[in-house]
């Protein structure tokens, strides 16, 4: 079992994965009630684990954390794929990628600065990286950070409501342009394996149709209802489609593979591959768009912040408390928390009762099944 601290005086915290709105609410609260109400100091670990294993760390004062609560990103900066125990090192004669596990670099770096637990910030990745180091004998805490809202044992991330705003304002407007022009119009959300975002943006848009990873579409249904909305004389259609879409009996589209990151799969581009099936079986005018990056950037809404500073408060009540190892987690709208392994190499996807799909329906909105 991993040695706990018997009296915590200094904490590391870091973000991983992804950026996304209201991780400075985080850093900023831990900070502040680390050095305010618990009287420890708090180290800023930059650029996620690739600080801890490249030795870049710095202290954080009070000052350093204000008036950052409204930022968007993280004044940590972070990556997705610094892996200590699938880190590369370089490449071989061929350009490939080499690995090596530079844990123990790791643990060294944690002892010499003299950190007695992590904070970390992130998704599943994060969470899964965060698993290893306290079998290494690292304490940590958790903090659930991800647009994709597909972490384990908490019924929303932070990040996820600002994401959902930003897609939806951004459907609102394709919308327009899609009556203007008479066209069949495609908006491709981000999500992974996890069709949240694009399910709550195309209901609160009113997409006519959404196309998530779960419930794998077919060709004809879509087209379908492209071609009965032009014959109503609706002469337009709205498609939300998650990157992680796939036909029935088909693939997910990959953009690219990058060979030095631990998840080198990159979707996207389903909604481009889809446009062209679609203007090809129908002769309607469609086009695609990627939101892209979009959605993670800018100033997180009122509730993102909310929620950020809510569960950063828990992990330094966490820290307080010695409930290390653990992550904090919305369940039933009460603020708690679950084992951090509980969380790892896991990824909450939509279910098919969830009721937001029975909504869909409910209204017409085509799920391509």
């Amino acid at each position: 079992m991993p040695t706990q601290p018997k009296k915590t005086s200094r904490i590391g915290v870091l973000t991983g994965g992804g950026d996304c709105p209201g991780i400075n609410a985080v850093i900023r609260v831990v900070t502040k009630a680390a050095i305010m109400q618990l009287g420890i100091e708090v180290i800023g670990i930059e650029d996620g684990f690739l600080g801890l294993i490249r030795n870049r760390m710095h202290p954080l004062s009070y000052d350093d954390v204000s008036n950052i609560l409204t930022v968007g990103g993280t004044i940590l900066g972070t990556s997705n794929k610094a892996d200590p125990e699938h880190f590369a090192v370089g490449t071989d004669d061929h350009g490939k990628p080499i690995f090596e596990d530079v844990t123990r670099r790791v643990l060294e770096h944690v002892r010499e600065r003299r950190i007695d637990g992590l904070i970390c910030i992130g998704g599943d990745g994060t969470m899964s990286g965060a698993a290893r180091l306290i079998e290494h004998g690292i304490p940590c805490i958790g903090v659930p950070k991800t647009i994709d809202n597909d972490l384990m044992h908490t019924d929303i991330t932070f990040g996820f409501a600002t994401a959902v705003q930003i897609a939806t304002e951004c459907l609102d407007r394709i919308h327009s342009t899609a009556s203007s022009h008479h066209r069949v119009m495609l908006v491709e959300l981000m999500g992974r394996n996890a069709g949240w975002l694009t399910l709550n943006a195309g209901v609160a848009s009113g997409a006519d149709i959404v196309l998530i990873p779960e419930i794998p579409y077919e060709l004809d249904v879509v087209c379908q209802m492209c071609l009965e909305r032009s014959r109503r004389g609706k002469r337009f259609t709205l498609i939300a489609v998650s990157e992680g879409a796939r036909r029935k009996g088909g693939k997910q589209v990959v953009d690219k593979i990058v060979h030095d990151s631990p998840d080198p799969i990159r979707l996207g581009g389903v909604s481009t591959v889809l446009a062209e099936e679609i203007s090809a079986a129908t002769h309607l005018e469609t086009r695609a768009t990627i939101l892209g990056h979009i959605q993670r950037g800018g100033t997180p809404v009122a509730f993102d912040r909310v929620l950020a500073t809510t569960f950063g408060h828990k992990a330094i009540q966490m820290v307080a408390l010695n409930e290390w190892n653990n992550v904090a987690v919305r369940q039933n709208g009460a603020t708690t928390m679950a084992p951090i392994a509980s969380v790892a190499e896991q990824q909450r996807t939509v279910p098919f009762d969830d009721p937001l799909i029975a909504m869909a329906r409910a209204v017409g909105t085509c799920l391509g099944d």
